[in-house]
C-alpha cells in the first residue's frame, strides 16, 4: 500500500493500528467529553481553523484535534505518501442513542470517481467500533443475508439485527476496534480494486456512554 494504496487483498487486512494516545491526552479528551449530556459534532474546514485559532481561543478538544491532524498526517506521509488531506469531522460527549448505525462504509461523495481512499479513526476510552473481518465477498449466502440485516437495521430469515451483530460478534465476522488507537481503514467509492471497510458503531448502554471520535480522511494524489 505504500507504493500503491488500492491493493485489495492488502485491503482485507485492515484495519491496522497505526498509533496510540498517551495516558495523559486521552484522559484529558475523556474528561472534557464527560462535561456534555449531548453530543457535539464539528466539521474541519477552513472556517473551524479560523474560528478555533485564528480569531478565538482553541477549546479542549479543538487543540487535540490540531495535534492529532498533524501527527496523523506525518504517519501518512510516510505509510501511504500520495495522500492528501480530503476532510474531517470529530464529535464528543454523551452518546445516547439506542441503537448503531446501520453497518456503512465512509465513501467520497465529493469524488464519485475515487477508489478506496485512507481514513484515520479513533474512538477515546469507550464505544469501540465494529467492523467486517476479512474478505467480506468470500462470505457465503447466509452471512451475507445478515450483513444485510445490519446494514438496512432489518429482519432477515436468519433473525433480527439485534441478535444478529451479537451473533456475527461472538463467530468474529464482526471484529472490535480497540479504543484509544488511530486505527487505518479504507474510506471511497466502490472498486474491484478496493475493499472499503464495512463498520458499524458499537452500541451504548442505557443511559448512555461519553466518548470522543475522531475521524479524518484522505485523498490520493
Amino acid at each position: 500500500m505504500h507504493a500503491n494504496f488500492n491493493d485489495r487483498e492488502a485491503h482485507t487486512h485492515l484495519p491496522i493500528p497505526i498509533a496510540r494516545f498517551r495516558e495523559a491526552a486521552r484522559k484529558t479528551i475523556y474528561e472534557h467529553a464527560k462535561q456534555f449530556n449531548d453530543v457535539k459534532t464539528v466539521y474541519v474546514n477552513d472556517s473551524w481553523f479560523l474560528e478555533k485559532f485564528a480569531s478565538g481561543t482553541p477549546d479542549t478538544m479543538a487543540n487535540y484535534v490540531r495535534l492529532y491532524n498533524d501527527d496523523v498526517d506525518e504517519m501518512m506521509g510516510v505509510l501511504v505518501p500520495s495522500a492528501r488531506y480530503r476532510k474531517e469531522h470529530y464529535a464528543y460527549g454523551k452518546f445516547t442513542a439506542p441503537e448503531p448505525h446501520g453497518l456503512h462504509t465512509d465513501h467520497s461523495a465529493e469524488d464519485p470517481d475515487s477508489a478506496g481512499e485512507p481514513i484515520c479513526i479513533a474512538r477515546i476510552e469507550t464505544l469501540g467500533t465494529h467492523y467486517v473481518a476479512g474478505d467480506y465477498k468470500a462470505y457465503d449466502s447466509k452471512t451475507q443475508s445478515m450483513l444485510k440485516a445490519l446494514r438496512y437495521w432489518i429482519a432477515v430469515p436468519e433473525g433480527e439485527p439485534e441478535t444478529i451483530l451479537d451473533e456475527l460478534l461472538k463467530r468474529e465476522t464482526l471484529k472490535t476496534i480497540p479504543i484509544n488507537r488511530v486505527m487505518l481503514m479504507v474510506a471511497g467509492n466502490s472498486s474491484e480494486n478496493a475493499q472499503i471497510t464495512q463498520h458499524i458503531a458499537a452500541r451504548p448502554p442505557d443511559g448512555g456512554l461519553h466518548s470522543a471520535f475522531f475521524q479524518r480522511q484522505y485523498k490520493l494524489t
